[in-house]
């Protein structure tokens, strides 16, 4: 038997760890005030204890205890952190992510997402998409948006300009110009009272669509070649026009104010009100009363690592005792290295477990999921239908 230092030693009778952990995070919670004494009770005797001594006391493996669940709880809140990192960049820091704001489906991102591509398309989205307009001044072809429009109407706020409306009369309105004479007959007649979108369906059994599409293109194709078609060029809210305007009109035009579409991607704030990194993500330690089965063996084990190797680096200061004609050699050394693999080990395995749970993993098993039931579905007899 080893001989054990005299100053400390198991004795079996475990206390309540309520005021003996160093931290003292989960000492009220009263599962861990119940299975405190089981775990200390549990470490010792798969140490050899009462049959080799155990250089530890309560207090030393509730420490242990409390330092498993806080990295169960690490592991867990880094994975969520990296997990839920682009859902939550931006929102408040007020409220713990782990308690209040479980995100079942990335689904709310997505729209966001969404939302976002809809500006930049102009299909939608946060920002407003406004109109203004300048007024052109005949044989004069530059215009200054700006000072024109932006100091006057925005505050000189810069404006982000998206469409500009300089184009040419519709093909499709000069192919139904009742005054061309094309030959149309009455669908020129129709066009003169207003009646032309009411064609009936029979004037296509001789005229198919497909010839509307074609005089439409001759017309565009027409228009490019042999005039001098309206286009613009546009650098730094300088607008030029060709053709060169012949008479004073009202030009409209399309655009975001830039500060107000910057302002869905800034946050205004300090560092403390908005999720800005990993290092302020609102999260807390994970309550012991809350942590399943799962958890809480993966801590047991944990503690016990913890444990063995806290009584490796004491053994390995007395790492031989003296007895009479002899000595014995303690096993520090080895249960350091023992411990050392556990927790690596014990942590490999709850990470792995945490990335296999985590959206990606979820939405590749959900994938395969739908393609088996396809392979599935597809060798089932097809009904045969007989009249």
């Amino acid at each position: 038997m080893a001989t054990t230092p005299e100053y400390f030693s198991y004795d079996g009778n475990p206390s309540n760890p309520n005021g003996l952990t160093p931290f003292g995070i989960f000492d009220l919670e009263s599962t861990f005030q119940t299975d405190g004494p089981k775990v200390a009770n549990f470490v010792a005797t798969r140490l050899g204890y009462p049959i080799l001594d155990v250089e530890l006391q309560d207090l030393q493996i509730y420490a242990c205890f409390e330092e498993a669940t806080i990295e169960y709880g690490k592991q867990v809140n880094q994975f969520r952190a990296r997990d839920y990192m682009y859902n939550i960049l931006g929102s408040s820091t007020s409220t713990d992510i782990t308690q209040k704001n479980i995100i079942g489906a990335p689904l709310t991102q997505i729209v966001k997402l969404a939302k976002d591509y809809g500006t930049e398309a102009l299909a939608g989205g946060d920002v407003e998409l406004k109109r203004g307009y300048i007024t052109t001044t005949g044989n004069v072809a530059t215009y200054d948006l700006k000072s024109l429009w932006g100091d006057v109407s925005e505050s000189g706020e810069s404006l982000e300009i998206r469409k500009i409306y300089h184009e040419g009369t519709p093909a499709l309105a000069r192919y139904y110009d009742p005054f061309a004479a094309t030959g149309l007959g009455i669908t020129n007649l129709f066009a003169e009272f207003g009646f032309d979108g009411y064609s009936p369906a029979i004037t296509f059994v001789m005229m198919p669509a497909y010839e509307d599409m074609l005089r439409v293109q001759a017309i565009e194709i027409n228009d490019q070649i042999r005039k001098s078609i309206h286009t613009f060029t546009i650098s730094n809210n300088i607008l030029r026009l060709s053709p060169v305007p012949q008479t004073s009109f009202n030009l409209y035009f399309d655009y975001y104010v830039t500060s107000e579409k910057s302002a869905t991607l800034i946050q205004s704030g300090s560092r403390n009100q908005f999720v800005s990194d990993l290092s302020n993500v609102p999260l807390e330690h994970l309550p012991y009363n809350n942590i399943n089965s799962i958890g809480k063996v993966w801590i047991y084990k944990y503690t016990l690592a913890l444990a063995k190797e806290l009584l490796g680096t004491i053994r390995s200061k007395y790492e031989r005792v003296p007895i009479p004609n002899s000595d014995i050699k303690m096993d520090g050394e080895v249960l350091r290295r023992e411990a050392q693999q556990e927790k690596e080990m014990l942590v490999k395995e709850l990470q792995e477990t945490l990335t296999k749970a985590g959206y990606h993993e979820q939405m590749k098993l959900q994938a395969e999921s739908v393609e088996h039931q396809v392979t599935i579905m597809n060798k089932v007899p097809l009904p045969i239908y007989v009249k």
